[in-house]
């Protein structure tokens, strides 16, 4: 699966962009564990001195900064590094609309895109179910048809509900 977290425009890399202009380790710290806190340090370091050699060598030792920063943000959420993915890629509406969300302190936007959406899907399975019910005695067929639309649109509820209330 791949993440937002790294994207060459996801926040990872553009806090270690940001780390790297000021030249202050304190704007990507905050991504990566304190376990690994150290390795990321000595690779803020190193990328900061190879950064005076000349614009291509700081254009490579950008890259391989943010690549380590990635790889320790995936490792502190117990996922697995598979490079970094190029920026632009399309993540769906969420991310967009949650990043806009907290830049502008405004949640409103995000929660009637996740209202109607839940309201649609929900709305879709019991549709599917009510379809389904008055299925004629005789055939068994249609009556498991309901059957299974039933009990799945329970789980889903039963689940979407435990979901919720668990965090």
């Amino acid at each position: 699966m791949t993440y937002h977290m790294e994207s060459m425009d996801g926040p990872v890399v553009k806090a270690a962009e940001i780390a790297l202009d000021m030249e202050n380790f304190k704007y990507i710290l905050p991504y990566v564990s304190v376990e690994d806190e150290r390795e990321l340090k000595d690779a803020f370091e190193r990328t900061l001195s190879v950064r005076e050699l000349s614009g291509e060598a700081a254009e490579l030792a950008d890259y391989w900064f943010f690549e380590t920063a990635v790889r320790l943000h995936l490792k502190g959420d117990g996922k697995l590094y598979n490079g970094l993915k190029p920026a632009g890629i399309d993540w769906g509406p969420i991310i967009p609309k949650v990043d806009k969300a907290i830049e502008t302190e405004k949640i409103d936007e995000l929660l009637n895109f996740l209202i109607n959406f839940i309201k649609e899907d929900i709305k879709s399975r019991f549709d599917d179910v009510i379809s389904k019910k008055d299925y004629h005695i005789q055939d068994a067929e249609d009556a498991r048809d309901f059957i299974y639309s039933r009990l799945e649109f329970i789980s889903y509820a039963q689940k979407f509900y435990k979901y919720v209330e668990e965090g």
